[in-house]
């Protein structure tokens, strides 16, 4: 891919040469196209926003809110019923 072939040129040099010309063409045109795309979404950003169901998202989160937390609490009560436990064997073994 690296040697000079029969025509004297290196077969990766036109592959080459077409990216450096695609790099320039992003180059000059992403301000514009992104100027364009802040334009779209700046017109029709509020009808989007508009068409989002805030009211259900709010409902799923607080139930998911309130499903980890009963979860959190179980768990947490579990752990401390066997602490307790195993505190009472470790007090009767000892004699306290």
């Amino acid at each position: 891919m690296m040697r000079r072939g029969p025509s004297g040129s290196r077969p990766l040099t036109p592959v080459i040469d077409r990216v450096g010309q695609g790099a320039t063409w992003a180059g000059r045109n992403a301000a514009k196209l992104g100027k364009r795309g802040a334009h779209w979404a700046a017109e029709r950003g509020e009808e989007m926003w508009d068409r989002v169901p805030r009211d259900q998202i709010v409902e799923k989160v607080s139930d998911y809110v309130t499903r980890a937390h009963d979860a959190i609490d179980d768990v947490v009560a579990a752990e401390l019923k066997g602490l307790r436990r195993s505190m009472r064997r470790q007090r009767k073994r000892f004699g306290v």
